[in-house]
């Protein structure tokens, strides 16, 4: 028996849907025009953060109509935790991001550690523009100072959430809505 299934599964028994599956194929459509306004001319580069930015980057790019370059990097804190720690570089940016505009798409812009890392990693790389879009931007006041997404899907409570790319122990990023932990878990 997986102890952090098990955990998973009681948790998502009693969670809360933050925000329902039709409000995000709606965020995912709307990101998607967006995004293609801003860029779209650009031959941007579009980077998925894994494992989070794989579902939200999947619902957007249906919806972006160019000639794209898709690729991924992964920078985690939180590796099957709840709480974030230092960040880890998993795979680095890819080298044809510079002198290109690029946009990463991410699940989630929580206190903001990896985002600004990923952006200024990007920098660092030559990229000529670097962007941001996130699905879901979690409400607080922890948030750094150079964190900020050009492009947000919904907004979701201070809460652990899960679903549409967010994990709970590992599981049930695949989930179509939002869901958060009960508070009383």
């Amino acid at each position: 028996m997986n102890e952090q299934r098990e955990r998973a599964i009681r948790a998502r028994q009693q969670a809360d849907c933050v925000v329902a599956a039709p409000v995000i194929a709606s965020a995912y459509r709307r990101l998607a025009q967006q995004i293609d306004a801003a860029v779209g001319a650009d031959d941007p580069v579009i980077l998925v953060v894994m494992n989070g930015g794989l579902v939200p980057a999947a619902g957007i790019l249906a919806h972006l109509p160019g000639a794209l370059t898709v690729d991924y990097l992964h920078a985690t804190r939180y590796r099957g935790q709840t709480r974030g720690g230092g960040l880890e570089w998993r795979v680095p940016p890819p080298a044809h991001v510079r002198h290109r505009t690029v946009v990463v798409i991410d699940d989630i812009l929580d206190e903001g550690y990896t985002l600004a890392a990923i952006q200024q990693a990007l920098r660092t790389a030559g990229a000529a523009q670097v962007r941001t879009a996130v699905l879901a931007d979690k409400q607080h006041e922890r948030r750094c100072a150079q964190a900020r997404a050009d492009w947000v899907g919904v907004t979701v409570p201070d809460r652990y959430v899960f679903g549409c790319g967010m994990d709970l122990y590992g599981y049930y990023r695949q989930l179509p809505a939002i869901y958060a932990v009960a508070e009383s878990a």
